[in-house]
């Protein structure tokens, strides 16, 4: 299951490398392009909550294996794709997969481990969670680079087919394919809950991935303060039916539960860090520094593989350091990504510098991330499991989503500014784009004294 949530996770970021081959191998446009890279997140994102549900309703082995065949099918059909609005369309399918597949990890795991067996498990989901956006670079990288058999960009879709295909058998064996016992399986799926929770997701989302490309309309500003109303029309309603012994979307108790409102903050810091970083970085490198596609991936490796070695490893450090390990992660990724753009300032290469900061940053996103969802899902309880897993999942990625979102356009708007391209000014831009995620760290570092009571 985890190898299965490493794909999905890795599709959120593989297309960012391969962006420009898709768009000279299709003659997409830059809008065509955002909508390929976002509305894989986009459909991820809005169904999230209602696929746990679904797991938790008819069987999370059951759901999973589903999502799977969705997404394997859905990915064949993005390597076959032969224009862009067939690969946008093709996209938004294959997230709709991933939104039915990964939830049930979390609820497995939550239902079939207990005590440090869970804390093990959830450690390595967190590592799975976070490496995939970097290793998601990389082997986008390697697979454009390698051009296998003249194909371009395709076979970043087509390996999840042979992948998924074997999961997929093997999953029929060896997960839990009936229906959980208990009161959950008769729980409806609360579609108006649905509806606004989609609706308020796609205003929120569609402005800030098209926004930028379309230099900010009225329609753009209208969007996202639609999405604020109906964001708090979710909330009113969700509340309403608990009163009414109805079952919502998302169960206010996972909310009102003790740490899970500071859990969501922090996480959604996290995951925002971790995206905008690896997107300007992209952007920077590729565009500004002229590095190729390969180059360009394997950048990320020092930022994946500290990632992982730390959230693998972080439990076993001493007991009196645990409390302390989010907000230490925090700061460690505020100054880590000061240093890379530090590094980077003046269009030079960055030198032995740059790769202490991406390790550092892959270190300090690990211990920002990790402990807080851990913490957050060690002490809900089972019943409750569905909800929890969605909300969170939910909020790692808009977080993702918004990561790429506010500092990709912050990073493009510098560059807009000066009006070339070139070394010395991406560098001054991605700097800029620096201190503003460094700023964002340093807040998720100090969330915990803002927000202790929740």
């Amino acid at each position: 299951m985890l190898a299965a949530m490493f794909m999905a996770v890795l599709d959120v970021f593989i297309v960012n490398v391969a962006a420009p081959s898709i768009g000279s191998g299709l003659h997409a446009s830059g809008a065509d392009l955002q909508l390929v890279i976002a509305g894989y997140t986009i459909t991820y994102s809005v169904l999230l909550i209602t696929g746990a549900r679904l797991g938790d309703r008819l069987g999370h082995g059951r759901v999973h294996l589903a999502g799977l065949a969705l997404f394997t099918v859905a990915s064949l059909a993005c390597g076959l794709a032969g224009g862009a609005t067939e690969l946008i369309v093709f996209r938004l399918v294959q997230g709709a997969g991933s939104a039915l597949m990964t939830p049930q990890v979390l609820s497995l795991i939550q239902r079939t481990f207990t005590g440090e067996a869970r804390a093990r498990a959830l450690g390595a989901y967190s590592a799975v969670l976070a490496v995939g956006a970097a290793a998601g670079q990389v082997v986008g990288g390697v697979l454009v680079s390698a051009d296998l058999f003249g194909t371009g960009w395709r076979p970043v879709f087509l390996v999840n087919v042979p992948v998924g295909a074997a999961l997929f058998l093997l999953g029929r064996k060896i997960l839990p394919l009936g229906r959980p016992a208990g009161r959950e399986r008769a729980r409806a799926l609360d579609l108006p809950g649905l509806v606004l929770l989609g609706s308020a997701v796609s205003l929120l989302t569609v402005p800030l991935v098209l926004g930028q490309e379309e230099d900010w309309p009225l329609w753009s500003w209208l969007s996202l303060a639609g999405a604020a109303v109906l964001f708090t029309a979710l909330c009113g309603y969700e509340s309403r039916l608990a009163r009414r012994g109805g079952t919502p979307l998302i169960a206010p108790r996972v909310l009102r539960h003790p740490g899970v409102g500071r859990a969501v903050f922090r996480i959604l810091a996290a995951m925002s860090v971790n995206a905008g970083f690896l997107f300007a970085l992209t952007l920077h490198v590729q565009g500004g520094l002229g590095y190729g596609a390969l180059r360009a991936g394997l950048s990320f490796v020092p930022t994946a593989v500290c990632f992982g070695a730390v959230s693998l490893t972080w439990r076993k450090w001493p007991a009196a350091w645990q409390r302390a390990l989010t907000p230490a992660g925090f700061t460690l990724t505020a100054v880590s990504v000061a240093v890379v753009g530090l590094a980077f300032h003046g269009g030079g290469s960055g030198g032995a510098v740059l790769y202490a900061g991406y390790a550092g940053t892959g270190a300090g996103l690990a211990l920002a991330f990790s402990p807080t969802l851990t913490g957050a899902l060690a002490t809900v309880r089972p019943e409750d499991a569905a909800d929890a897993s969605g909300l969170l999942a939910t909020v790692a990625q808009l977080g993702q989503l918004i990561g790429v979102a506010a500092f990709g356009t912050l990073f493009l708007n510098r560059i807009e500014s000066f009006g070339a391209l070139g070394p010395y000014i991406s560098a001054e831009a991605f700097s800029v784009c620096a201190w503003a995620l460094a700023g964002t760290a340093a807040v998720g570092a100090v969330s915990g004294l803002v927000l202790r009571r929740r």
